[in-house]
């Protein structure tokens, strides 16, 4: 027996129907560094990205399923971007800023992109590029900036605005499977070439409604979020396309991710929301401790991306900023979880404690433990493994370049099809996930695992360390130790020792470190997580200054 509703497909375009109707009046400010922000309604959004999908289809060609690349800041004419290229049947790919030049030509070529938006600031990154990238025939330049450096270019150069001129605001949007490819990123390339996912319209629809739901992010119309999470990263971790949904402003920062120009955002415009990843939050709340400022209409803080130390979430919670615990990847679009305690621990001693898990698996995500040697671990809180998920917004394979084929390695997918995370943690009865590693990061210590997170919440809680970064070395008798590098607060004089005993009345005795390390900075992934693969070579080359504390 069928059911009698409607086939209606789940796409993209019907998110911007809906967002630039029912809540054309909403908008989208990008911070200019200057007197004046730049303002842009839903509506105006709207009748941009048909402008420029009428120009990506008659001026340059861009047809079917191809890719088109952004190489953008988080702007108005980013999201349009974000609608006019899955709209119009292409795929949109933004391009991460931040990775080395080798990761981006191959990731350019990989996908094979046709086409170029770039943000004229940009350009210097662009244009040394462009020999080695055969697939790209047009370059659309937006915002100013040095287009003398892509003299000589094989690309066609055109300009964002001259293109969009004269067209029609609106555009025939085809009817689209909503199966078919919208957009894609591709992951770090922190082990290997970095991997392409490619999101469908219908798991980017179904994933919007989830950032939505009150158990997650739980914005409305009334609410102004801070975007300071890239739109290069996991597409914003989906906000660009939820907050049409229900109408929540944005605040784009543009290049502007110092902590000052975020501290005058977060005064002038006052959001109510933001997301970034915990080294941008470390930054802000620096600047705010050296320079008080008005930040009260901040409230809601989600912080993805990699563990938020305890104490970051404290001083921020004294500040009348309310952190949540968000944990995803590129591979699960990203939203995997979210900190919200449940009603009974609100207001009891135990709410805390819930807020500093990943949190609790929403209904679109499946979740299951697996042990070292593949057997299926229980949700007790306390037995620990690998996390697999699957749901309809998790990715089943990567992105086969021109071959075509679907990528499944084994050591990504399960026979099952589950996608392995690489994350291992345990799950209470409840479903609060708890993540105490990645797998490749923990510490096999004479037989037993050593989490290096919560050695390095630990250090951070230390008032003259700022960031710490905990990592395993050889070791012979043990196998593995780990090794401690810290960076210590400006005019700081804590010693090993004193770092030792502080840490020995929070961890256990066994699990202390006896190599230390104090460095200028943690080195950082282009999403902003500790680069530990960086540690781990610099000590293997002699590059660190270890002393022993036994």
């Amino acid at each position: 027996m069928l059911s009698t509703m409607q086939d209606v497909p789940l796409t993209v375009t019907r998110i911007l129907n809906h967002g630039t109707t029912i809540h054309g009046s909403s908008h989208v400010t990008t911070w200019t560094g200057e007197s004046e922000p730049h303002r842009r309604s839903y509506r105006e959004i709207g009748e941009r990205a048909a402008q420029l999908a009428h120009a990506l289809h008659g001026d340059l060609g861009v047809t079917g399923d191809e890719r088109v690349a952004t190489l953008m800041w988080n702007n108005a004419e980013h999201v349009e971007a974000y609608y006019a290229i899955p709209c119009m049947g292409a795929v949109l790919h933004t391009l991460n800023l931040r990775l080395p030049v080798e990761q981006l030509v191959f990731i350019v070529n990989h996908a094979a992109d046709r086409v170029v938006i770039v943000n004229g600031s940009l350009l210097p990154l662009l244009a040394p590029l462009l020999p080695h990238l055969p697939t790209v025939e047009h370059v659309v330049v937006s915002g100013p900036g040095d287009r003398s450096v892509l003299d000589g270019a094989a690309a066609r150069v055109h300009d964002y605005e001259e293109l969009l001129a004269g067209k029609p605001t609106a555009y025939d949007w085809p009817e689209l499977d909503e199966r078919s490819a919208a957009a894609m990123c591709y992951t770090s390339g922190t082990t290997g070439e970095p991997k392409g996912v490619v999101y469908s319209h219908r798991s980017i629809y179904l994933h919007s409604m989830q950032v939505n739901m009150a158990e997650s992010m739980g914005l409305t119309d009334a609410d102004t979020s801070l975007v300071v999470v890239p739109q290069f990263h996991v597409n914003a971790w989906g906000l660009p396309h939820a907050v049409l949904m229900t109408g929540v402003n944005m605040l784009m920062p543009d290049r502007f991710l110092q902590p000052g120009p975020l501290a005058e955002m977060i005064e002038t415009e006052r959001p109510t929301h933001a997301a970034a990843v915990p080294t941008i939050w470390q930054g802000l709340l620096a600047d705010l401790t050296a320079k008080p400022r008005d930040v009260s209409s901040l409230t809601q803080v989600t912080i993805g991306g990699a563990a938020c130390p305890p104490s970051l979430m404290e001083a921020f919670d004294s500040l009348g900023m309310r952190v949540c615990h968000a944990w995803g990847m590129t591979e699960t679009s990203p939203l995997g979880t979210v900190a919200r305690p449940p009603a009974h621990a609100v207001g009891t001693d135990a709410e805390f404690g819930y807020r500093l898990t990943q949190g609790r698996f929403p209904a679109g995500v499946e979740a299951r433990l697996r042990g070292p040697d593949g057997e299926f671990l229980p949700w007790d809180g306390e037995s620990a493994g690998e996390l697999e998920v699957r749901g309809p917004w998790i990715a089943g394979a990567y992105y086969g370049g021109a071959s075509g084929e679907p990528q499944r390695p084994a050591d990504k997918f399960s026979e099952d099809g589950w996608l392995k995370t690489g994350d291992v943690g345990v799950i209470g009865p409840d479903g609060f996930l708890t993540l105490t590693d990645r797998a490749k990061d923990v510490i096999k210590s004479g037989g037993e695992w050593i989490s290096s997170v919560e050695l390095e919440n630990a250090l951070m809680a230390h008032p003259e360390v700022a960031e710490a970064a905990v990592v395993a070395v050889p070791d012979e008798k043990w196998g593995e130790r780990p090794l401690a590098t810290v960076v210590l607060t400006e005019g700081a004089t804590a010693d090993y020792a004193a770092l030792k005993e502080f840490l020995a009345g929070r961890i256990a005795r066994w699990q202390l470190p006896e190599r230390w390390a104090v460095v200028p900075s943690v080195p950082k992934t282009s999403v902003g997580k500790f680069d530990k693969k960086v540690i781990r070579r610099q000590y293997a080359d002699g590059e660190l200054q270890v002393t022993e504390v036994r």
